[in-house]
């Protein structure tokens, strides 16, 4: 009789005053159990330092089943923002994610959360993101953390931070997507009735002026929509800007505009996104999901894999085909212990 694959453990760790919009993101993502669509099963914990039920704003409160005592058996340490950004978090808390960290465990920080790791000296010389609201505030606070401008979510030595509310969703998704494979992240995504990824950054959410663009929005709507459907053929702005009727720098800057990207930044994304999609779901020969994914050899689309997503494409359907969800994944973060 076979036995079922152990559940894949994760940690959120809770203290007075975090964001009830961060622990509903994680409880969305890890906590329902959709083994019937094909997505691993996970045993989600809320770890505290004591019983007691942790306070949130307006009223809520979030019951621990576990205490600090837990954490080590974790494979991922989500940490929710907090409503009053810079509180300084218990030093329980704070003691208990840097050993998590010593031992390897990766920790995610949603939004504001990245605060709480830079208390524990987590971010100290590495790259981090936070709301844009809150980048100055953060670099003010924690001047040996590297803040970056944009993006939606970024990696340093297996400590993650994200971007604003929303993007919290996004890199949720992509740590599932990263240890479980494209389809595992895209059946909690439908679920959640959301995007399996957003390509783009901040750059498209920071308060600024509304850019005239109308006109090339919706122009550029139908170019997306036409560049999607031909992603094996070439590709290049100059054209797409005379599908869109448009100079190529014109082009360019609506493309931003609209998008928060680069017209080669977004192909680039898609095409990793298809050929990601190819490998998981088909058998074809890695030379013709690089054709068909529009990389036109598959010497250039292990080179973008490799600076992507850290890995070969031979490896990546290794891992995943099949949606791989009883193989021990290779992130480092989400096998079971």
């Amino acid at each position: 009789m076979n036995r079922p694959a152990p559940a894949h453990r994760i940690a959120l760790l809770a203290f007075p005053g975090i964001r009830a919009f961060d622990v509903s993101v994680v409880t969305e993502v890890w906590g329902v159990d959709r083994t019937d669509r094909g997505v691993p099963a996970f045993e989600l914990r809320r770890v505290a330092a004591g019983p007691d039920p942790v306070p949130m704003r307006g009223g809520l409160a979030l019951t621990p089943d576990r205490t600090l005592a837990w954490l080590p058996r974790a494979r991922l340490v989500l940490v929710p923002g907090l409503d009053e950004h810079a509180e300084p978090a218990p030093e329980p808390v704070l003691a208990a994610l840097r050993r998590a960290h010593a031992r390897g465990t990766a920790i995610a920080a949603l939004c504001g959360g990245a605060f709480t790791l830079a208390q524990a000296g987590l971010l100290d010389g590495r790259r981090a993101l936070t709301h844009w609201a809150l980048a100055d505030l953060l670099r003010a606070r924690h001047p040996r953390v590297r803040v970056g401008p944009d993006a939606l979510f970024v990696e340093d030595g297996n400590v993650w931070t994200s971007a604003g509310t929303a993007a919290g969703i996004d890199l949720c998704l992509h740590l599932v997507r990263t240890a479980h494979g494209a389809e595992a992240a895209a059946a909690i995504a439908r679920s959640m009735v959301t995007a399996p990824f957003r390509t783009g950054g901040q750059a498209q959410f920071i308060e600024r002026p509304t850019p005239r663009t109308d006109r090339g929005a919706d122009a550029l709507a139908g170019v997306r929509a036409y560049a999607l459907a031909h992603l094996d053929e070439p590709l290049g702005v100059a054209a797409l800007a005379a599908r869109a009727g448009m100079s190529p720098r014109s082009f360019a800057r609506n493309f931003a505009a609209a998008t928060g990207t680069t017209p080669l930044r977004w192909l680039l994304e898609h095409r990793i996104a298809a050929a990601q999609k190819l490998l998981e779901r088909t058998d074809l020969p890695v030379p013709e999901v690089a054709r068909r994914a529009g990389f036109g050899s598959e010497v250039t689309m292990r080179q973008h894999f490799a600076s992507r997503l850290g890995t070969s494409p031979r490896a990546y359907r290794a891992s995943f085909a099949g949606e791989g969800s009883n193989q021990e994944p290779n992130s480092g973060f989400a096998g079971s212990s």
